[in-house]
């Protein structure tokens, strides 16, 4: 059952979805409401299925870590909500950047899920092509704290210095959207992106997934205000949203992109949500946090609370079953194809450093190629 008592929220926070799941928009959220009328209730069941999907799959690569068959594992437990909404938000022409831990936003612009397992497993450089356009202009993973929010800025200059924003054609108008958390708010590359955003007034909305631990460093710590209020600072309007509200994640980040492709310049998302797991599964966080706050963050659990809504809707049980049936499915496949996943070969290593054959590396393969020679046989 979900949890009848409705936790308090700071006032300027954009909500349409309550924490037990009724629709009650709050008073911050009226120029965002007409977005919503772009969807319908296949959309509704799509953002249910997408987050029933990847919570399944996230578990099963957490199992599978744990069983030695993953380096790393990014789990992504309790901030479905921000993702899904924020990634259907996008049109197909946008660019979307994410960070390390956005894989339902992954799979819903079309990469292969097997593609961030091999990525953490060790067998790819990337995990996926991200000029393929069966990926939906979703860039790599970037473990690097905070350096994508310069890609997709330097993206989003170029986007407007080839003209494609601001054209009138809603089908030819671009942006980009990147992913970050608050930790890297205090990192020196997302305030230079800041810089350079608003100087150049690009076509971006930085999406910004507050889940309150920057590892073990609580929010309250590294900042003193709002987090939404810092792109301010730099002349970039901010909004803070309840980022467990997927309908709200898409309301708010499609205005904001429709904005940004219509010249109207950068603007920023701050998404309040909670890593529900560890940092990685390198992390314990329970040295860090209590079973008091963990426990409040699950009564706002995004799919629970979507799942109220939909029933709310007169959605019936069978959908609901046949969403968690398609979840399983996907993390038994998960499964059978990592541990069909074999080791790259060594020359893999050398093939995508430069786009052009290049005599240092060249030197390095033949140098390579000699050394494992002379070992003979196969050795």
């Amino acid at each position: 059952m979900v949890a009848t008592n409705e936790i308090p929220r700071p006032a300027n926070t954009v909500q349409l979805l309550t924490a037990d799941g009724r629709f009650q928009p709050s008073e911050t959220s009226a120029e965002y409401l007409p977005y919503l009328e772009r969807l319908d209730e296949n959309d509704y069941r799509r953002f249910y299925r997408d987050m029933v999907r990847v919570r399944a799959f996230d578990h099963e690569a957490a199992n599978l870590q744990r069983q030695g068959q993953l380096g790393l594992w990014v789990p992504s437990q309790g901030q479905e909500g921000a993702q899904v909404g924020s990634a259907h938000a996008a049109k197909p022409q946008d660019h979307l950047f994410p960070s390390y831990r956005e894989h339902v936003v992954g799979m819903v612009r079309g990469i292969d899920p097997i593609g961030i397992i091999g990525l953490l497993r060790g067998t790819t450089h990337g995990g996926w092509d991200p000029t393929d356009p069966a990926v939906g202009n979703f860039h790599l993973y970037t473990l690097v704290i905070g350096s994508q929010t310069l890609h997709a800025t330097g993206y989003a200059m170029g986007m407007k210095l080839d003209g494609k924003v601001g054209t009138g054609d809603p089908s030819k108008d671009e942006a980009s959207i990147v992913y970050f958390g608050d930790g890297a708010t205090s990192q020196g590359d997302v305030n230079e992106a800041y810089v350079f955003a608003a100087s150049y007034q690009t076509p971006q909305v930085f999406f910004l997934q507050n889940n309150h631990w920057a590892i073990s460093v609580p929010v309250s710590t590294q900042s003193r205000t709002p987090l939404y209020l810092r792109s301010s600072g730099f002349g970039i309007p901010g909004v803070q949203i309840d980022g467990n509200d997927v309908l709200a994640a898409y309301a708010v980040t499609a205005k904001h992109l429709d904005d940004a492709r219509n010249g109207e310049g950068p603007s920023m998302i701050e998404a309040l949500t909670y890593r529900m797991g560890a940092h990685t599964s390198s992390d314990d966080p329970s040295k860090y946090r209590t079973d008091e706050e963990l426990a409040s963050w699950a009564e706002r659990d995004p799919i629970r609370r979507f799942r109220v809504f939909l029933e709310e809707q007169g959605v019936g049980q069978g959908f609901f079953d046949s969403a968690d049936e398609e979840a399983a499915d996907l993390a038994a496949d998960i499964r059978r194809r990592t541990l069909e996943l074999t080791p790259p070969s060594v020359a893999s290593m050398f093939q995508h450093v430069y786009s052009e054959p290049h005599p240092v590396t060249d030197e390095q393969r033949r140098w390579l190629e000699e050394y494992e020679a002379s070992f003979g046989g196969d050795a």
